[in-house]
């Protein structure tokens, strides 16, 4: 069906594509800054006072390749140490007499409780490796305020590590050289701490934050992490305090820093170090700066060196050399015993503040307080400006009707913005009951935007459609003005209410993210003011007027706004609806502060079907596409599940599962040699197979909780009995003991056996337990486990060779079962054979279990 224009569509189609062309410069302008395409990394000969980032990718390039795993119970692990402590004695060997030059290899242990991705958990933990040099000037003191720099040089397992954390070591170790190169002495001593256990969930950073005599001389904290391969590093959280995010602001080259990051941070699925030094030990000022692009590859085994974004390192390690330059040299650097005894300060603490960047070309700062005089003004004009605009000449009931068809127009277009969430969704969900998959746009990012941006624009404009003129409560005639023109003036401050009363509602909330809307609102009041004079002196507009006066307006907005757009992409795990309704977002924020104004030549039913054929056209040719690549691999985990009872029997399994809404089932059929492996036939499904438990993968607790429905497939068992002389197992080394009020302690000792390795071992206590010997003997939350009863849940890790001993308390004589499970990293060749059949689109990290359970 051929479409019929008249004049007012061609205009509005006009508009329509120079909208496209303006958002697609836009973009690409923010794509180019984020993925650092404006900055030239330095080479390998560059001046030994610039930070360069060939230099720093050559340790990466030892750290994640010529090395052989850093993995927790892995020789590279030690290795990886030793060329750290190696590169900084040479460091120390050639730095000037005015330096003062302190390397330590500091072992830790410890065991503490945590609630981690809501889950509660007790961890005891030895022998993990921290490196750290302290640099400071001759006559330094030991109490010297001092800054701290961490990151961590173990990798998860499976991965090489180059992004996370190997760019993160190797900014440091080029920031220690340019430090001493450089001739720049620090006023406040630096430490620099490369940890080695971070990722079996902070222990390194616990241990250095809880036993090492520095940390109460440390008076702001840097923690560098990658959840990524690139990209300029963004400040996701700062704190306590507005202090860190001040001098960032200050001082970085390449500023990226939003506010609004720590209002999202919490609910992201993970944690960083800077939990131990902010949040739940010392209290220390800080900043957890984080590479976020490139997310495809995090925690998998395409973490490589030629990952890595360019320009990245180069952005990072400027921005840190300056930044811990400014925090080395600022009057407010304290240590722990000062700033206890200064307390909470004026100067020291005014709350969280508002910060962001431009396009990383500057940072806009303001603090608590002024953030909420400055985000009060928005609803402030939209209450009064209906008393403004009548009541001199119309008198209070004017005001009255006025303010009524403001609130109209703010109903209005809160409908659009839902709408436009809506609308993408609905679609998300029809594609998905005619696909034989989902995620289709994870290989390909642009069938996000193809799919769902028109439909969410459908829906943003359907309001202007169905109520072209809003009904008014004013007296048309009484006022001498058109009823078109009363009900534009609704619409426009009905949408800057909107926009108010959220920026109110940040605010009131104690977050930090409500610039954003203060930012549209005073774009849209920038807008009526133009607008405004514009009549008033030429007397008359056309839609060229409006649009140059809206789109100048609103410009600050938008280009910081595509950014949404560009990031995307590094959501791994996030099913096609949530995608629909993240596009939807960003569509209807970039978009609607446009609609008032152009919302009348937009709203068109010729338009409305064109994007509808061009959704519909996308859905379609969107099931041509396969949702993985090399580039966008699938995660899979195999575990080799072997139940042991005593050292000559085991039970012999294959666990897998998955972490995104694409099942297993749709693994093995696009992976048919591992499903012939596996004698998996056409009519395999969910009914008929072998569901795997949480319990299966305890050794990943809590991280399990985020898997999709696992299988369990039969495996032999033979080769594991040659392998391995002997298997862990838990007994007691002493006779238990009763206490006067029907306790009873058991003595229990943990052998690991001939594992070679180890990376965990996890017990899960169930009964009466009324103590034990870690974390201080305090238990932690009970867990509940699919309606299991209330359990306690320990991870063990370190030095896989030696036994671990402890005691469990008992409140009656009823039996303490526990449940025991290892993780070896080393694999029988049955299952690297079975690993080898699937499909480089797929990810698989794969280890062995060895489960046992216990009565005592």
């Amino acid at each position: 069906m051929a479409f019929r224009l008249d004049a007012r569509d061609v205009s509005g189609f006009k508009f329509l594509f120079s909208l496209a062309i303006m958002y697609g410069l836009m973009s690409i302008l923010v794509h180019s800054v984020i993925y650092t395409k404006l900055i030239t990394p330095l080479g390998i000969d560059a001046p030994l006072d610039r930070f360069s980032e060939a230099r720093a990718i050559e340790h990466v390039r030892v750290l994640a390749h010529e090395i052989d795993g850093r993995q927790e119970g892995r020789q590279g692990l030690r290795e990886a140490a030793e060329y750290i402590k190696e590169q900084l004695e040479r460091l120390k060997e050639r730095a000037g007499s005015n330096f003062r030059i302190e390397i330590e290899e500091n072992v830790v242990a410890g065991s503490f409780n945590m609630m981690f991705l809501g889950h509660s958990i007790s961890f005891g933990y030895r022998n993990h490796t921290n490196i750290l040099m302290r640099i400071s000037s001759i006559d330094s003191q030991e109490t010297d305020p001092s800054v701290l720099m961490n990151a961590h040089f173990d990798s998860p397992l499976g991965s090489p590590g180059a992004g996370d954390c190997g760019s993160c070591v190797a900014s440091l170790l080029e920031i220690a050289r340019l430090t001493i190169d450089s001739g720049w002495v620090p006023p406040r001593p630096i430490i620099l701490l490369f940890n080695g256990a971070e990722e079996v969930f902070l222990l390194a950073a616990n241990g250095f934050v809880r036993t090492h005599k520095w940390r109460e001389s440390i008076g702001a904290f840097i923690n560098v992490e990658a959840s990524g391969s690139g990209g300029l590093d963004l400040v996701c959280q700062s704190g306590p305090g507005s202090w860190p995010s001040s001098v960032y602001a200050q001082s970085a080259i390449y500023p990226m820093a939003h506010s609004a990051a720590q209002d999202v941070f919490p609910v992201v699925p993970g944690d960083t170090d800077y939990r131990m030094f902010s949040e739940d030990y010392g209290n220390i000022p800080g900043l957890d700066i984080i590479f976020l692009l490139g997310g495809y590859y995090y925690h998998t085994s395409y973490d490589t060196v030629d990952r890595l974004v360019p320009g990245s390192m180069q952005a990072r390690g400027d921005n840190l050399y300056s930044t811990v330059k400014a925090f080395a040299e600022s009057s407010k650097l304290k240590n722990a015993h000062e700033r206890e005894s200064l307390g909470v300060s004026d100067e020291y603490d005014d709350g969280q503040a508002v910060f962001f960047d431009y396009l990383a070309w500057f940072m806009i700062f303001y603090s608590r307080r002024m953030a909420v005089v400055l985000h009060s003004i928005p609803i402030i004009i939209f209450l009064i400006m209906p008393f403004f605009s009548c009541f001199r000449n119309s008198g209070l009931w004017c005001c009255f009707a006025t303010f009524y068809d403001f609130v109209k127009g703010m109903i209005l277009h809160t409908a659009g913005m839902m709408l436009a969430i809506i609308f993408p969704v609905i679609f998300s969900v029809l594609r998905l009951l005619v696909s034989s998959y989902g995620m289709n746009w994870f290989a390909n990012p642009f069938l996000a935007f193809m799919m769902f941006i028109p439909i969410s624009l459908v829906g943003l404009l359907i309001p202007r459609t169905v109520f072209p003129g809003l009904p008014l409560s004013q007296n048309v005639s009484a006022l001498k003005i058109s009823k078109e023109a009363l009900s534009e003036e609704a619409g426009f401050w009905g949408a800057f209410g909107f926009y108010a009363s959220l920026t109110l509602a940040y605010l009131v909330a104690g977050l930090s993210g409500g610039f954003l809307n203060f930012f549209t609102s005073v774009s849209m009041l920038l807008g009526w003011i133009a607008f405004s004079l514009s009549i008033k002196f030429l007397g008359h507009h056309s839609v060229r007027e409006d649009g140059y006066d809206g789109l100048s307006s609103t410009t600050l907005w938008q280009c910081q706004n595509p950014m949404i757009f560009n990031i995307l992409p590094t959501g791994n795990y996030i099913p096609d609806i949530v995608v629909a309704a993240i596009v939807g977002v960003a569509t209807s924020w970039c978009v609607g502060p446009l609609i008032p104004i152009f919302g009348k030549w937009l709203a068109r039913s010729s338009i409305l079907q064109f994007l509808l054929h061009l959704s519909v056209i996308a859905l379609a040719l969107s099931s041509r596409f396969f949702p993985y690549s090399t580039d966008a691999p699938k995660r899979v985990v195999l575990q080799h599940t072997f139940l042991t009872a005593d050292a000559n029997r085991v039970d012999s399994s294959y666990d897998f599962s998955v972490v995104d809404s694409n099942s297993l089932l749709f693994l093995f059929k696009y992976a048919p040699e591992v499903a012939k492996e596996l004698h998996i036939d056409p009519e395999f499904s969910f009914e008929t197979a072998k569901i795997s438990n949480q319990q299966t993968f305890l050794t990943l607790f809590p991280v399990n909780f985020l898997f999709s429905r696992s299988l369990k497939f039969p495996a032999r068992s033979d080769e594991i009995l040659k392998q391995y002389k002997q298997f862990p197992y838990l007994y007691t080394n002493k006779p238990q003991s009763t206490s006067s009020d029907g306790s009873r302690r058991v003595h229990l000792e943990l052998s690991l056996g001939s594992l070679k390795e180890v990376w965990v071992a996890v017990l899960n206590v169930t009964g009466p337990l009324s103590n034990w010997s870690f974390a201080d003997n305090k238990l932690p939350v009970p867990e509940t486990i699919e309606g299991g009863p209330p359990s306690y849940i320990c991870r063990l890790t370190g030095a896989s060779h030696e036994k671990w001993n402890f005691w469990l308390e008992a409140s009656n004589s009823g039996d303490l079962r526990v449940d025991l499970a290892v993780l070896d990293q080393v694999l029988v060749d049955e299952t690297k054979k079975l690993k080898g059949l699937f499909p480089p689109w797929a990810d698989v990290t794969a280890f062995s279990t060895f489960s046992s359970t216990y009565i005592f």
